[in-house]
């Protein structure tokens, strides 16, 4: 007779057979052939839960992300612009330079809407303030559209089982 290889025996849940003969899922069952060899019969049941909306949510909040950052980029750079000239920096230096043109465009529907304030070689852009308000309202309206537009507000469970019945000699 055969015998049974300890990797084999990791899989024997119940070697026994309930009274009526019923082999249960995962169950292995050993039995003895008049020949003596010994022949194993295991049934398996793998089940693969998911949710079928999940890509569809994940897709929404992607772009929504690139929104955000994307914008936030935006008055990450205005804010530079707004605390430069706030502490005196100097107008004539290159990295003002680079940051006051990068920004131009973002801040041109908002120059001359209010003065800036000057004391002391120090400037208060209250424009810049303005573009980095109108900004932030501009993302959170982009992004909850796209929510509306693509959003995924369902939510569900797909189930799926399939049974494999092997036989080793």
């Amino acid at each position: 007779m055969e015998t049974v290889t300890s990797e084999e025996r990791t899989d024997i849940v119940d070697s026994s057979v309930a009274g009526d003969g019923t082999v249960y899922p995962g169950q292995r069952l050993v039995a003895v052939n008049p020949n003596g060899r010994v022949r194993t019969t295991a049934r398996q049941t793998e089940t693969f839960t998911g949710d079928p909306y999940a890509m569809r949510r994940e897709g929404t909040l992607r772009v929504q992300g690139v929104i955000y950052f994307l914008f936030g980029v935006v008055e990450g750079l205005i804010a530079i612009r707004f605390v430069l000239p706030l502490l005196g920096a100097n107008p004539a230096a290159g990295f003002s330079q680079v940051i006051r043109s990068i920004t131009a465009p973002f801040l041109a529907p908002f120059v001359g809407l209010f003065g800036a304030v000057h004391s002391g070689g120090r400037v208060f852009e209250v424009d810049a303030l303005v573009a980095i308000f109108v900004c932030a309202l501009i993302a959170w309206v982009l992004a909850r559209a796209v929510g509306l537009i693509m959003g995924e507000t369902r939510w569900g469970t797909r189930t799926t089982s399939s049974q494999f019945d092997t036989q080793t000699r």
